[in-house]
Order: structure tokens, then sequence, then C-alpha cells
């Protein structure tokens, strides 16, 4: 089979597109097909050395897929041969073939194309979790989404107004913002440009907002907490802007705030019962048009490298799709 290899950490532009062999599923695990991946801002650390999680060499990058069953371990009932999947594995989707636990297998939504299930994959599953388990966001709370335009970001609006909440989006360019207002954001702000805790203060009347989900880091998180309301959750996704914030705790005591690690690998994998539930939720929000996954392109293997750079820079919004075979 192709696969797109990492064979050392370092560059991205050692990512080679080499023949290896397609691996075989051992009792509870399942090999899928792999028709379409999508490209994660993790999958860059990975291969640079900078993930909590360091497979062994050669390795294909790649967290979530969507593809059909090819094969299934012995202990794997609740899917067969010949199934339309969305796969977690957590590494290794950048290939013609790829092994995925059988809890972190589910079935792709009825009549959701093979490109939109790994748009759908890894960001939604992260949003669900985080405003589903993490805290419990209720009809008619507020909710500020950092780096709203990419791919979780997107996501994140998409699930939080299903939910029935208030969104308000913040991103860095007038574009971005306007793709987040195609997406349903009620308001928008520009942490480029204006002052993201008093623009969220002005757009609560004052309150503050009631959950934070912030994907990005760096100097917007300290700003974020502080325009919460009275007992506001600050949801703690990632550091897109690649530093991790040092918050003086001082501020989740004066408003009774809570901040709360989201970290949906590692919780679906202890927790698979919870994690079949919100695929499942998944598939009734598309199924009634609450979730559409943007697509910024559909890209080749060998384009990868490039588009990490671009993801790395912060330079693309939505979901970029790798096509790995045809639909």
């Amino acid at each position: 089979m192709k696969a797109l290899l990492c064979e050392a950490f370092g560059p991205i532009e050692n990512l080679t597109v080499k023949e290896t062999a397609t691996p075989e599923p051992e009792e509870d695990q399942v090999l899928v097909k792999v028709k379409s991946a999508s490209l994660n801002y993790p999958d860059a650390l990975m291969v640079l050395g900078r993930y909590q999680v360091k497979p062994p060499f050669p390795f294909s990058p790649g967290m979530d897929l969507a593809g059909v069953v090819a094969q299934v371990g012995r202990n794997v009932d609740h899917v067969a041969v010949g199934d339309r999947v969305i796969a977690f594995p957590g590494y290794g989707a950048f290939a013609e073939f790829c092994l995925a636990p059988k809890e972190k297998v589910s079935p792709l939504p009825a009549g959701m194309p093979f490109h939109a299930g790994a748009a759908c994959g890894l960001t939604y599953a992260t949003a669900i979790h985080a405003f589903l388990d993490c805290t419990q966001v209720r009809p008619g709370e507020n909710v500020l989404i950092l780096g709203a335009s990419g791919g979780v970001g997107s996501a994140a609006i998409e699930v939080a107004r299903a939910l029935g909440a208030r969104t308000i989006a913040a991103a860095s360019t007038a574009e971005k913002l306007d793709l987040c207002k195609k997406m349903g954001a009620d308001a928008i702000i520009n942490y480029d440009s204006e002052d993201l805790r008093q623009q969220t203060l002005a757009l609560t009347d004052g309150r503050g907002v009631d959950v934070v989900f912030d994907p990005v880091g760096g100097d917007y998180t300290l700003a974020a907490l502080r325009a919460t309301a009275w007992g506001g959750r600050l949801l703690v996704v990632g550091f897109a802007a690649g530093s991790i914030p040092k918050i003086p705790l001082n501020y989740a005591l004066l408003s009774e705030r809570a901040i709360i690690g989201v970290f949906w690998g590692s919780w679906s994998g202890q927790y698979p019962e919870g994690q079949r539930r919100n695929m499942a939720q998944l598939s009734k929000w598309y199924a009634g048009g609450k979730i559409n996954p943007l697509i910024n392109a559909i890209i080749s293997l060998d384009e990868v490298p490039k588009a990490m750079h671009r993801l790395m820079e912060r330079k693309v919004t939505g979901k970029l799709v790798i096509q790995i075979q045809p639909e």
C-alpha cells in the first residue's frame, strides 16, 4: 500500500510517500480501506516530535479518517467488512489502509460523503466532548470561541449552536470572521485589532460569557478568562498560538471561574461508550442539517507537507481533507 511516512522526527519536508506492507488487524482492531483523511494541527506536531504521542518509526501521521471496513479482528462485532465508517486511529490515517482500535471506529452518518466524514472526525468529536462532557453548555448561554475559523473552531460554532447557545467567534482577520458569520456565529471579534476582553463584555452587556472554547492559547487565554461571567468556564483545548499561557489563579478565585482541560483523545479511549453516544449525536445533527463541516480544500498525499506548513502558519480556514482513494 502507499503511505506518507515519517522515518525520523524533524522537518516536515522529510515526509515521503512510499510503498509499505498492508497491516493485519489484531483481535480488537479494525482494518479500514481509507477513502479520505483530514489534516489536523497535532499531525504536524507529531511529525516534529513535539506531540505527547511519539509513535515508533516509521509511521504515517493522520489522526482521523473515513473509509470502508476491509477486515475485522475476532473481538469486533459492531462493524463488519464493507461498512462505511469514521475512525480515529491516533496516527496512520495518511495511508491506503489503516488499523484502528475497535472503540475508535463508528458508523459514517447515513448520507455523509467520505470527505465530510473525514472533516467531521477529530474536530467535531473534540467540540462535542468539550460542550457535553467537560462542561454542560445550556441553551441561551454565551460561548466565546477563539480561533473560530479553524477546523476545531468552526466545528465548535456549529456544535454550540446545535446546543442552543449564542456564539461569539474570535479570529484574526476580516476574511476569517466573514467565514465565521457564514458558519452561523451570532457575533464576531477581531482579536488582532480589538480588545478581546472589552469587546466580549460589550457583546454581553457587561456580564461576560459563560464558556470559552480555547484551542489557541498564548496571550488570548487570560483576556478571554477575564471576560467570563461569574462561574464562567474556560475550556483548554490546545495551543495553536505556540505558547502555553500562565494563568494567575486569582482570576479563577475572584469570580468562581473553572479552568477545564479537554483531552478528547485520552477520554475516548477510556470511555468508549461516551464516544459512541457522541458519534450518535453527531449523526442526528447531520441528518437534521445542524452541522455541515467546512472543507477548505481536498488535496493529495503528495501535497500534505506544504499543507502542514500552511496549517502551522495559521493560514488555513476550515478543514484540509486528503483524498487517499477514490470515493
